[in-house]
């Protein structure tokens, strides 16, 4: 598991590692897909085969309908980046956060400095095995 932990304000839970499957989040061990807030992290049901071609409103719904809104918003699609076609990124720009999508590795790191520097971030986070 890669070790990404960077100095951020107490009470904020960040990234600790990912791989295999799992990420270690605020100490905590998570399997499977994630939507990861600064206060709390919880499963993201969606199936990891289809998540990718099927992201839209609906998927995306747990953390776009969160109380706590966010400017940012992070995709981490797993090993490989995979871009995210033009509608769909207006459309979740419509519901306030910018979509920024990239590999899950990447996706993990940005969202720790983003939080280091008190930007309001989310992420939802496929698994890397």
């Amino acid at each position: 598991m890669v070790d990404i932990t960077p100095m951020v304000a107490q009470g904020v839970q960040i990234i600790h590692g990912y791989g295999d499957g799992k990420f270690r989040i605020g100490e905590v061990s998570h399997t499977g897909p994630v939507i990861v807030r600064p206060e709390n992290t919880q499963p993201w049901d969606v199936d990891i085969e289809a998540a990718l071609a099927e992201l839209n409103l609906d998927s995306l719904g747990p953390v776009l309908e969160a109380e706590n809104r966010f400017d940012i918003l992070l995709i981490g699609t797993g090993t490989k980046q995979v871009f995210l076609p033009p509608a769909k990124r207006r459309q979740i720009r419509e519901k306030g956060p910018v979509a920024e999508v990239m590999d899950t590795g990447a996706a993990c790191r940005t969202f720790n400095l983003l939080l280091a520097e008190g930007r309001r971030v989310a992420a939802a986070l496929l698994p890397v095995e």
